[in-house]
């Protein structure tokens, strides 16, 4: 649309609003420490290596909450290369840095914890310098200062993502309560399942992040050609998408299905019992990879098309309403089964919802593309 004003104003705001915001939460992950780590499933075994751990990720909190938050800016700004060279250089850091910290320095999980947060701070350090020499933005002093109106503009659709990424939190607490509660009862106890389905979670979140890196640098596309009235191309981009989400899904449902314990021994090795339980939880959980990274894909590109709603639906509808709710129920009549019964469930039934709402969208965009060609 060529507003150069409102689009300065917007990154200024969402630059001074991260920062406000990883203040705010960093104070609050100190006040409520404990309950959070015990929320999450920590034990008497566990509870003082997590401590020590939360106590140094907690204080990164700003830093990594400024550096996530320029990276979109980043690639808005027409500048991709760049925005992946910050995470790339700051997970490099964070990989090079932990064996140091851990083997060489003796740290342990607070060398760890302190690796995690050097990375982070290249990758903030590299996009402060980016935000002083961009392409098309052109920042003044005004620009930074809170405007409810801006505010009120993107708030919204970024309320989609913050919703999404706390029901999620929300879900792995439920799931992991319900693994102490229900793995106490079973031959493999409370220990196990806690730590490998934590491992799980890790392979999990390693394919739903290339899944939401396909997603996310759609997002700019969709909203650039959506704005220019391109109805046609933000189709393209739709079907292109969920079919690259789909190979993504396949080649990982295979590799987690044939491969359960080679993954599992990249993070360590133990007794016979652990990795029976580590097979179950890989062939369970993740037997539905496929729906669940179009299901993320669906999220994001209906915020793309500023669909704030029915993204936030999807998203809440997936971690909340199927992820808790499965979560919490499934248990009562499986057992611990049960618990890994509920994540391929939840991504069944969201799949349904998510065809009606892609259906609907690939609608719209057909009607709004033969108006505008009829013009």
């Amino acid at each position: 649309k060529q507003n150069a004003k409102d689009a300065n104003r917007a990154v200024g705001n969402a630059v001074t609003l991260s920062v406000l915001v990883g203040i705010v939460v960093m104070v609050l992950y100190y006040i409520f420490r404990d309950p959070l780590l015990a929320l999450f499933g920590a034990t008497e075994a566990n509870l003082p290596y997590a401590r020590d751990y939360f106590a140094w990720i907690a204080a990164g909190i700003p830093i990594y909450v400024f550096g996530q938050a320029a990276n979109p800016i980043i690639r808005a700004d027409g500048s991709p290369n760049f925005a992946m060279g910050c995470m790339l250089a700051g997970a490099v850091t964070n990989v090079i840095g932990d064996p140091i910290a851990i083997f060489v320095f003796h740290g342990g999980v607070v060398g760890a914890a302190i690796a995690t947060v050097l990375g982070q701070l290249v990758t903030a350090g590299m996009s402060v310098w980016y935000l002083c020499h961009t392409k098309v933005l052109k920042f003044e002093k005004a620009d930074f200062g809170l405007s409810g109106r801006i505010l009120g503009k993107f708030l919204p659709l970024g309320l989609c993502s913050f919703l999404a990424q706390i029901s999620l939190v929300i879900a792995m607490a439920a799931t992991n309560s319900m693994l102490v509660k229900y793995g106490a009862q079973s031959e493999f106890g409370a220990d196990i399942p806690l730590t490998v389905l934590g491992i799980v979670m890790k392979v999990f979140q390693i394919i739903i992040a290339i899944t939401i890196g396909m997603s996310a640098g759609c997002i700019p596309i969709v909203g650039y050609n959506y704005g220019a009235k391109q109805f046609g191309r933000c189709r393209g981009v739709l079907w292109r998408l969920m079919a690259a989400e789909f190979v993504l899904g396949a080649v990982s449902l295979v590799i987690t299905q044939c491969f359960p314990l080679q993954l599992i021994s990249i993070f360590g090795s133990e007794d016979a019992l652990y990795e029976r339980f580590a097979v179950l939880a890989f062939r369970i959980y993740l037997c539905m990879m496929v729906l669940a990274c179009i299901n993320k894909a669906a999220f994001i590109f209906l915020q793309a098309m500023g669909k704030a709603a029915a993204s936030t639906l999807l998203s809440m509808v997936r971690e909340i309403v199927f992820g808790v709710g499965f979560a919490l129920l499934l248990p009562r009549f499986f057992g611990l089964s049960g618990v890994l019964y509920s994540m391929p469930v939840s991504d069944v039934l969201t799949a349904i919802i998510s065809a009606i709402l892609l259906a609907q969208t690939y609608r719209q965009l057909n009607r709004l593309h033969a108006q505008t060609e009829g013009v």
